[in-house]
């Protein structure tokens, strides 16, 4: 597809973000196997599909949270919720989050997450570095004695893949990117408390996946397996709930990736334990200034 082709459906991906957000309402006893089936059938409804299974991350869960099979997980009134939605149309992205506090304890980090994007977006034109962005996102939320997660950062969107180039990061770096008119990125400012580490670890449960190789394997159902996830999913990344309708599909996925033809993105948690706040928007860089997707 040409660039114009690639602007126009990033757009429509934008558009049905943008009407799946704004009708999205989070209460208390929520499941989250609701939530997420309820919104990537929305995407489909909508003449989209979903990019990466919704990601519903909670307190110190930071990324890569979705339901899982026969998920029983449900909102509290303990939680800070952020969900990160992302849409596709023809394989061209569109990537954004929100954040939900249960609490009313947590306003300080939302809104410091949405200040340090918008302060982000505000200088975002051809020719900016991605440093700049970085020190900008830090500059707004340490003024407020808050930390960002310096460990995640926002990204490049590109026909069937979520994270390319350019990397976006949270903080300044000593040498970034110079973005160029017509890239399409994501900014996504992660906030915990000043007191905190502000970096993410690995944990041991993995809900998301997405194809690798195709590498030989004597299991038929993985075989066939795969062929499905590919044909379907290309690069883009998906859950377990998606795949695994019997016992044979779970020995499939489970051979699939011990054998190399899956990656993994296991759960992300801040490291010590603080509660992060988290808001994002795709915008297409222009010459003077940055479009707004979603």
């Amino acid at each position: 597809m040409d660039y114009e082709d690639k602007i126009k459906n990033t757009i429509e991906a934008g558009k049905v973000a943008k009407q799946i957000r704004d009708s999205l309402k989070i209460k208390v006893g929520d499941k989250y196997s609701n939530i997420c089936e309820k919104l990537e059938n929305k995407m489909s409804e909508l003449g989209c599909e979903y990019a990466f299974p919704v990601n519903i991350s909670v307190n110190e869960i930071t990324a890569h949270d979705t339901a899982s099979l026969k998920d029983d997980r449900i909102i509290t009134e303990k939680d800070l919720v952020k969900v990160d939605i992302g849409v596709h149309k023809n394989g061209f992205i569109a990537d954004g989050a929100v954040t939900f506090d249960m609490t009313g304890e947590y306003g300080h980090l939302m809104d410091a997450s949405k200040e340090a994007l918008e302060n982000a977006i505000s200088i975002v034109k051809a020719g900016v570095d991605t440093s700049r962005i970085g020190a900008e996102i830090e500059r707004t939320v340490k003024k407020r004695g808050l930390k960002v997660i310096e460990n995640l950062t926002g990204h490049g969107l590109d026909q069937y893949i979520i994270h390319s180039d350019p990397i976006i990061p949270n903080y300044e770096t000593q040498k970034g990117t110079i973005l160029q008119e017509g890239d399409i990125i994501a900014i996504e400012p992660f906030v915990t408390s000043g007191d905190m580490e502000g970096h993410v670890t690995e944990m041991d449960r993995c809900e998301i996946f997405s194809a690798s190789s195709f590498e030989p394997t004597r299991n038929k159902d993985a075989r066939k397996m795969m062929e499905k996830i590919v044909n379907e999913r290309r690069t883009m990344p998906f859950a377990e709930r998606h795949y695994v309708k019997k016992p044979t599909d779970k020995i499939a996925i489970l051979e699939l990736i011990r054998n190399g033809s899956l990656i993994a993105y296991p759960v992300l948690k801040e490291k010590s334990g603080g509660m992060v706040a988290q808001f994002e928007h795709t915008i297409i860089v222009g010459k003077d200034a940055a479009e707004l997707v979603f």
